[in-house]
C-alpha cells in the first residue's frame, strides 16, 4: 500500500514507498518462530550467530585509516588505541591497491593520497611500529595484492613474535567485487580466485584464527544497488568463492568458518536492520541447504559493517554526524560483529585525528550509554521488521535463482547483468533526489545559505617524494640477486599448481616490493579487461 500525500511537511511528501502505514500480525502470519527466526546462535541465525550477542562481547570497534606515509599512519594507529578502538583496519592507497610502486609512472599523484603507501616489508614494519600484532585484530581493505600485503602483515608478525596461531584479523581479499563496482583488479577472474583459494589455503593450515575473506557488500551498495541486490550480489560472490575453494581441493568445513562478510549501514533504518537478519537467514541455508556444509560455523554470517560514505554530504557535514550515528545504530541492532563509523567530513577528504575520534566516540555511545546492547535483537518480532526481513530475503533469492540460471557469479559479471542492475538502481536512486521526491537534508532540502568551515587533512606533495626515495635506497642495499631468485620463484609457481603464499612470503623477506612481486604474477597470468557494459 502506498502511502498517499498528506500535505507539503508529511514524511510521505519526502519519498514514496510501498511500505505500509501500519502492520499487524496478519502480515507475519507465515513466520514460524522456530523455523525462520529460532533462538540468537542457533540455525538460521537469523537473530544473531551467539546465544548473548554483545552481553558477551561488544562489537569489535575499528576505524578505517591510512594516509601518507606508514610513519604518519602509525601515528594515527596509536592515537585511536589510546582513545579505545579495539580493532585496526587499514587503508592503502590506490597504487598499493593496483600493484604499482610508488615509483611507477601511473602512480604519480596516487602515493598516500586515498591510503597509506606500501611498497615494502620495510613499510609495513613502520606502519605496525610498537603494535604488538598478536594482541591486535587486523583488517586490511585490500584485494588484487591481498597475497603480497598479508604475507607482509605476517613477515612483521613473525620478526615480533614468531606466532601466527594467534593472530586474528581479517585480509579483504574480495576480488569478485572489483570487477562490479571498484575496479582495484590486476588479473583476470580465474587467476584472481586461484590467488583467494591459496589464501583460504594457506590461512587453514597456517594462521586459523584468520579471517581469509570479507566479502563486501558495501562497495557494491555504494555503487547504488538496493539493500536486496547488496544481500543477493554479496552471498553469491561468497557462493562463488566456496565453489572455486572446493575445487581447488579444500573441504568446505576447513574454510567456511573463517570467511567474513562486509555490509553497508545505509540510510532506510528499518530496511538496514532487516537486511542484515535476511542475510544472516539466507546465507545459513544456503550454505546447509545448496552447498553441504556440515558445521555450524560454516553456516554462521560474520559480518563487519560500514556506514554509507556515499550518503555523506560535503554541504553542511556537522549533517553527517546525525546520519553516521542512525546508521551505525542500525548495524548494532541488525548484529554486527565489527563496526566502522564514517568522520563528518569524509565528503571532502580523509578525517582529521578529531573527526576521526567524534567517529569513534558515536560508537562508544552507542556501546556505554544507549542500553540496545542489553538486548539480543530489540526489533526481533516486530511485525513491521520481520516482514521486511522476509520481504528482503525473497527478493534476495529471486537474484540468486536469477544468477544461477546465467551460469553463475562469474557468467553473470562477464555478461554485464550485475553491472546492468545497479547502474539500473543507481539511476533510480539518484532521479528520486534530485526531483526531490527523496529528501537530503541540507542538499535538496533546507540547505544552508552559509559555507561551512571545516578542517581537512591535506596530503603534503613532498609524501610522494619521501617514498620515493626511500624505495630507491631499498632498491641499492637489498641483495638484488636474491629478489631476482624469488620472483622466479614466483613465476614457476605461478604456471604451476603450488600454493602461491609461501613463495611470495620468500620474496616478501628479501625485500622484494608490491610492484615486482605483481608484476611477476602479471607475467604468468596478464591482466583483465573491463567488459563494456551498455
Amino acid at each position: 500500500m502506498e502511502i498517499s500525500s498528506q500535505g507539503p511537511g508529511s514524511p510521505s511528501k519526502q519519498k514514496k514507498s510501498h511500505t505500509k502505514i501500519v502492520y499487524r500480525p496478519e502480515d507475519t502470519a507465515g513466520l514460524d518462530y522456530k523455523q525462520d527466526l529460532g533462538e540468537a546462535g542457533e540455525y538460521p541465525f537469523t537473530r544473531g550467530i551467539y546465544p548473548q550477542m554483545y552481553r558477551a562481547r561488544l562489537w569489535t570497534m575499528r576505524q578505517y585509516a591510512g594516509f601518507a606515509t606508514p610513519e604518519e599512519s602509525n601515528r594515527r594507529y596509536h592515537y585511536l588505541r589510546s582513545q579505545g578502538v579495539t580493532g585496526l583496519s587499514v587503508a592503502f592507497d590506490l597504487p598499493t591497491q593496483l600493484g604499482l610502486d610508488s615509483d611507477h609512472p601511473l602512480a604519480a599523484g596516487e602515493v598516500g593520497k586515498v591510503g597509506v603507501a606500501i611498497d615494502s616489508l620495510e613499510d609495513m614494519d613502520r606502519l605496525f611500529k610498537g603494535i604488538p600484532l598478536v594482541e591486535v585484530s587486523t583488517s586490511m581493505t585490500i584485494n588484487a595484492t591481498a597475497c603480497i600485503l598479508l604475507a607482509m602483515y605476517l613477515v612483521v608478525a613473525r620478526r615480533q613474535s614468531g606466532k601466527w596461531k594467534s593472530l586474528r584479523g581479517t585480509v579483504q581479499n574480495d576480488i569478485l567485487k572489483e570487477y562490479i563496482a571498484r575496479g582495484t583488479y590486476i588479473y583476470p577472474p580465474q587467476a584472481s580466485l586461484r590467488i583467494t583459494t591459496d589464501i583460504f589455503s594457506f590461512c587453514s593450515t597456517n594462521v586459523p584464527h584468520w579471517n581469509t575473506a570479507s566479502i563486501s557488500g558495501y562497495h557494491i551498495r555504494e555503487a547504488g544497488c538496493t539493500a536486496a541486490q547488496e544481500i543477493a550480489f554479496t552471498l553469491a560472490n561468497g557462493e562463488t568463492y566456496v565453489h572455486a575453494a572446493v575445487q581447488a581441493g579444500l573441504e568446505i568445513d576447513e574454510f567456511a568458518s573463517r570467511l567474513s562478510f562486509f555490509f553497508n549501514a545505509h540510510r532506510t533504518f528499518f530496511e538496514e536492520v532487516a537486511k542484515f537478519r535476511a542475510a544472516r537467514r539466507l546465507w545459513a541455508c544456503l550454505m546447509r541447504e545448496r552447498l553441504g556444509a556440515c558445521s555450524p560455523k560454516s553456516w554462521m554470517l560474520r559480518f563487519h559493517a560500514q556506514t554509507a560514505g556515499s550518503t555523506l554530504s560535503g554541504r553542511d557535514p556537522e549533517n553527517n554526524v546525525v546520519r553516521v550515528a542512525l546508521q551505525a545504530l542500525s548495524a548494532v541492532l541488525g548484529g554486527a560483529q565489527s563496526l566502522h563509523t564514517n568522520a563528518q567530513d569524509e565528503a571532502l577528504g580523509l578525517p582529521t585525528e578529531a573527526t576521526a575520534l567524534l567517529a569513534l566516540r558515536t560508537q562508544q555511545i552507542l556501546a556505554y550509554e544507549s542500553g540496545v546492547p542489553e538486548v539480543v535483537d530489540p526489533l526481533g518480532g516486530s511485525w513491521f521488521v520481520e516482514k521486511l526481513t522476509k520481504d528482503l530475503e525473497e527478493e534476495a533469492e529471486a537474484y540468486l535463482e536469477k544468477i544461477h540460471s546465467l551460469g553463475g557469479m562469474l557468467q553473470a559479471i562477464e555478461s554485464g547483468y550485475v553491472q546492468r542492475e545497479i547502474q539500473e538502481a543507481a539511476y533510480k536512486q539518484q532521479a528520486r533526489l534530485e526531483s526531490g521526491e527523496e529528501v537530503m537534508v541540507g542538499v535538496n532540502r533546507f540547505e544552508s545559505q552559509e559555507e561551512a568551515s571545516i578542517e581537512r587533512l591535506r596530503i603534503d606533495p613532498e609524501v610522494e617524494k619521501g617514498q620515493i626515495s626511500k624505495l630507491k635506497i631499498l632498491r641499492n642495499r637489498r641483495d638484488s640477486s636474491q629478489v631476482k631468485g624469488a620472483l622466479e620463484k614466483i613465476r614457476r609457481a605461478a604456471e604451476g599448481q603450488s600454493n602461491l603464499m609461501p613463495v611470495v612470503i620468500e620474496a616478501v623477506e628479501v625485500y622484494a616490493t608490491v610492484g615486482e612481486i605483481a608484476d611477476a604474477l602479471r607475467d604468468v597470468f596478464g591482466e583483465h579487461k573491463e567488459t563494456i557494459v551498455i
